[in-house]
């Protein structure tokens, strides 16, 4: 059996927020404007915009994707944090126990994120029938490899299986700089 190819795409700083941290933000009643959709069926780039504030410095115009989620939280790099004077662990998003807060300012209002700021665990997305058919489970660690002229293994990367998912890839761009993944690049999964 072949291996699984995927797309590999970069994931640059963002916030996903929950419609009440949004109102705050932006204004009662106010929703989130469609800017582009984006790979994962259901998720946007939205034109709004915020400030990520940290104790040391802040992140000017990080954009939220939408929809709205249950818990607002704030996916950076390491390179990122730095200036913020945070320390995020590496997480997988949803999963913000023992992460750091910052401060979120919009518009209208600002929000005090007591956790919620993390890199996010390298994963794929794979839909349920690439699943079955390459016999990935969800949850599954996996080991991504990258061609060219920096090409690397990324390991501990997490599968994300299911209904919802579209085939391909998400790093940080600490993860895309080190692997050279510029512009259209496929990465092989592999068991581990």
């Amino acid at each position: 059996m072949s291996n699984l190819k995927v797309l590999v795409e970069s994931s640059g700083r963002h916030v996903h927020v929950t419609e009440a941290d949004l109102e705050t933000l932006f204004g009662k009643g106010f929703q989130l404007e469609l800017k582009k959709d984006l790979s994962q069926p259901g998720q946007f780039l939205s034109h709004q915009k915020v400030d990520v504030v940290g104790p040391k410095g802040a992140l000017k115009n990080v954009s939220i994707i939408g929809p709205c989620r249950k818990q607002s939280q704030v996916e950076i790099s390491f390179t990122d944090a730095r200036p913020l004077g945070i320390t995020p662990p590496v997480s997988e998003s949803g999963k913000l126990e023992g992460s750091m807060g910052c401060t979120l300012v919009g518009p209208a209002g600002q929000v005090e994120l007591s956790e919620g700021v993390i890199v996010a665990k390298r994963h794929v997305h794979i839909s349920e029938e690439d699943g079955k058919k390459y016999g990935f489970e969800d949850g599954e660690k996996i080991q991504v490899q990258i061609e060219g002229e920096r090409a690397l293994v990324f390991d501990e990367v997490i599968a994300r299986v299911g209904t919802q998912h579209a085939t391909a890839m998400h790093i940080d761009y600490d993860e895309a700089n080190a692997s050279g993944a510029f512009g259209t690049v496929y990465g092989i999964v592999m068991k581990k």
